[in-house]
């Protein structure tokens, strides 16, 4: 992750202006949401403001600057830091183990370069039975220079997300996310060269959610933008 995130900040706060967009990718996970939840990579709390859950709610990032600006936006929630690939994970974040009904990271994933570390750590903030969501950017080639500028380490298919995960999670739900986002997203980034969502485009593409969402209901969630896994701990497992 970059110590300084000009370009994650500029398109976070572009995101930010889409607030029907954000609201429609926090229901791919509204069904799992209850009990004790941790949002992974809250980022400056675009998701943040949705989640809705009759236990505690706790936001996280590794950055510094963005914990400060959800301190400022959520005083009514815990805050913490948490690097998803810590050296000592299990000790640093003892506190932490086996704590949560719920941990997701919407757009997270990508930026770890040991993605299965990352997602075995996730796995091990969980309670048994447990449920942890995980939306990541997808199709390899898609990839250019908006994932070149946020730190994207790689895009992803539903097999190969799956695949990171550790065997003590049970997939119960998996599909893809946008389908129309993928036309500006190469248009944009691959064509264009561009490396930072503009406001303006995401303030467009938040009127016209209403027809995104249609487009995937018709193709069945089977091509997108991104892919969504969720998956369950074991009750069997030993942590």
């Amino acid at each position: 992750m970059k110590e300084i995130d000009i370009e994650g900040e500029a398109t976070l706060k572009a995101i930010s202006r889409a607030n029907r967009f954000n609201y429609w990718m926090y229901q791919q996970i509204e069904p799992y949401i209850k009990g004790d939840v941790l949002e992974i990579g809250s980022g400056i709390g675009n998701i943040s403001a949705f989640i809705r859950t009759d236990g505690a709610v706790t936001l996280s990032d590794v950055s510094a600057r963005y914990r400060d600006l959800l301190l400022e936006h959520y005083p009514d929630r815990q805050v913490i830091e948490l690097d998803l690939v810590h050296p000592d994970f299990n000790s640093t974040y003892e506190h932490l183990l086996a704590s949560f009904d719920v941990v997701f990271a919407l757009n997270v994933v990508e930026h770890v370069e040991d993605d299965h570390r990352a997602l075995l750590n996730m796995s091990a903030l969980l309670k048994k039975g447990g449920v942890m969501v995980v939306l990541v950017p997808a199709c390899q080639a898609l990839y250019n220079r908006f994932d070149e500028s946020l730190g994207h380490y790689r895009r992803y298919t539903l097999q190969t997300l799956q695949s990171a995960m550790t065997a003590q999670l049970q997939v119960v739900q998996s599909h893809y996310f946008n389908a129309m986002g993928i036309a500006p997203w190469f248009i944009f980034g691959r064509l264009l060269g561009q490396t930072v969502i503009g406001e303006t485009n995401m303030v467009l593409y938040n009127a016209i959610t209403p027809l995104a969402k249609w487009i995937d209901a018709v193709l069945l969630r089977k091509i997108g933008l991104s892919a969504i896994v969720a998956c369950r701990k074991s009750v069997q497992c030993d942590v």
